[in-house]
């Protein structure tokens, strides 16, 4: 795999139209654009951000075919694909590696199951060689999976199967992408899958960020860490600096809900989330616009003065 830098993992926009929240096709097409044309270095459609264990399989697949379409080869397109059951996940995988126009595979550790290392093993590599040689990038994210994907397994993978090719580590844990970068083969890629340690991830050896935050920010963020890896560490901590609160911010309340409520405040698209998320309201969500318009993305609400504790 080819690709370094910054990449976004995009929302899915929803129609504001009550309880259904249908997927706003047009808002999609149109932020993908935007992505792709404010410099960001790839895509990632329908993971944890994208909102992909609420969509439909059809829905799914429907949204992917968008991104692809979208981005129209300007940018790489990682597809998420993920699932608690191996012959489900194996279904899935393979109606992707039928659809042109996608460059990886993203697939995070199966939830809810809390399986060992082995099976995470042997999960992923029947992935592998189901989709061969589409690229895979596993996704670690204990979070929300609570099963952590050891480096030693990671490295175990990208050894056994020629297609893994890279991860998006979103541990909270440098020491552990650090490991998998001195230890994992020649050509084998390390994303960090937390704004927030982008800096400190690419110091040890990190290829790039998977991001939240570039869905509000691609051309900052894409800055920031291309001057990271070019060893362009003053202006890298400059542009962390003014953009950490967003980086918190995002995760005041569960992800997406605060990145679309900003999104709308950009006029990118509707703030709606499906059910179990609800969108930030009240207090929460004017704290969210004023953010916004402090970091000149939005309008300012509610008085520049205003406190956004």
């Amino acid at each position: 795999m080819e690709t370094t830098g910054c990449g976004t993992a995009l929302v899915t926009p929803f129609r504001a139209d009550g309880g259904n929240c249908s997927v706003d096709e047009r808002a999609l097409f149109a932020l993908v654009n935007w992505q792709v044309d404010s410099g960001i270095d790839f895509v990632m459609a329908c993971g944890s951000t994208g909102e992909a264990a609420t969509l439909d399989e059809g829905e799914w697949l429907a949204t992917i075919e968008i991104v692809v379409e979208a981005a129209a080869g300007r940018v790489p397109v990682w597809a998420g694909c993920t699932h608690n059951s191996t012959r489900a996940l194996l279904r899935q995988a393979e109606k992707l590696a039928r659809l042109r126009g996608v460059d990886a595979v993203l697939s995070a550790n199966p939830y809810y199951n809390k399986p060992s290392q082995e099976g995470q093993y042997r999960h992923f590599k029947a992935l592998a060689t189901a989709i061969e040689p589409l690229p895979i990038v596993l996704y670690n994210v204990p979070g929300r999976t609570a099963a952590n994907l050891e480096p030693a397994t990671v490295v175990r993978l990208a050894e056994d199967c020629p297609n893994v090719v890279a991860v998006k580590e979103a541990s909270g844990k440098v020491a552990q992408m650090a490991e998998i970068v001195h230890t994992a083969p020649a050509g084998f890629k390390v994303f960090c899958g937390d704004d927030n340690l982008a800096l400190a991830a690419i110091g040890v050896g990190a290829h790039g960020l998977a991001s939240v935050a570039s869905n509000e920010i691609p051309a900052e963020l894409t800055r920031m860490i291309r001057a990271a890896l070019d060893g362009n560490w003053s202006l890298a901590r400059e542009l962390d600096r003014k953009y950490a609160r967003l980086f918190e911010a995002n995760f005041w309340e569960s992800n997406p809900g605060p990145v679309k409520t900003i999104l709308h405040a950009m006029g990118r698209c509707e703030a709606a989330v499906r059910l179990p998320l609800v969108s930030p309201d009240g207090a929460l969500r004017e704290r969210l616009e004023r953010l916004a318009g402090v970091l000149g993305l939005a309008p300012m609400t509610g008085g520049v003065m205003q406190h956004l504790n």
